[in-house]
C-alpha cells in the first residue's frame, strides 16, 4: 500500500512540474531570420537585436566572419513586434588613413515577420541602422532616428 501512495505522490509532483513549466515557458508561434554582414568599408562590427525589448541576437563580425544569421522565434498570439538594432561599427577612413567608430541604432515594427529573411542595413555613412526585407518591404516599418533602447551607458 505504501508503494501506491508513493507512486500517486510522484505522479502528482510530475504533473505539477509540467503544468508550472508550461505556465512560465512562452509558447512560440513562428520564427524569422535576420542576417547581418560586413560591407567592404567595415573593419568590424558588434551589434545587438532586440525584439519586443528582449535581446534575441548578438552579431560579431570581422574579416574572418563577414556574415552571421540568427534564427528568431516569435511569441504566440502576436503578429506585430517592436525591434531595435544597436551597434558599433568600425570603418576604414577614406584613403585608408585610419579607422572611425560609429555608434549606430534604429528601431521600428515588424509586421507578421514569420517565415521572412530580414537583413540588417546601414545607411548615410553608417549613421542609420535598420532591418529590411528586400522581397517584401511591408514587413518592416522603420521609425526615424535612433533607438532609446540603444543609448550607451554613461559613467
Amino acid at each position: 500500500m505504501q508503494t501506491s501512495v508513493l507512486l500517486s505522490r510522484l505522479a502528482r509532483s510530475v504533473i505539477a512540474t509540467v503544468l508550472c513549466t508550461a505556465l512560465v515557458t512562452p509558447a512560440f508561434a513562428g520564427s524569422f531570420e535576420v542576417e547581418d554582414g560586413c560591407s567592404s568599408e567595415e573593419v568590424s562590427e558588434v551589434s545587438r537585436l532586440y525584439v519586443d525589448e528582449h535581446l534575441v541576437a548578438t552579431f560579431t563580425l570581422d574579416h574572418d566572419h563577414t556574415s552571421q544569421t540568427a534564427h528568431i522565434e516569435t511569441a504566440m498570439g502576436r503578429t506585430n513586434h517592436s525591434y531595435a538594432l544597436c551597434g558599433e561599427i568600425t570603418i576604414r577612413r577614406h584613403g585608408g588613413t585610419g579607422v572611425e567608430i560609429h555608434q549606430v541604432s534604429g528601431e521600428g515594427v515588424l509586421h507578421d515577420p514569420d517565415g521572412h529573411h530580414l537583413v540588417a542595413l546601414g545607411a548615410r555613412n553608417f549613421t542609420e541602422f535598420y532591418l529590411a526585407d528586400p522581397d517584401d518591404p511591408e514587413v518592416v516599418e522603420r521609425h526615424p532616428g535612433h533607438s532609446s533602447l540603444c543609448t550607451p551607458p554613461t559613467s
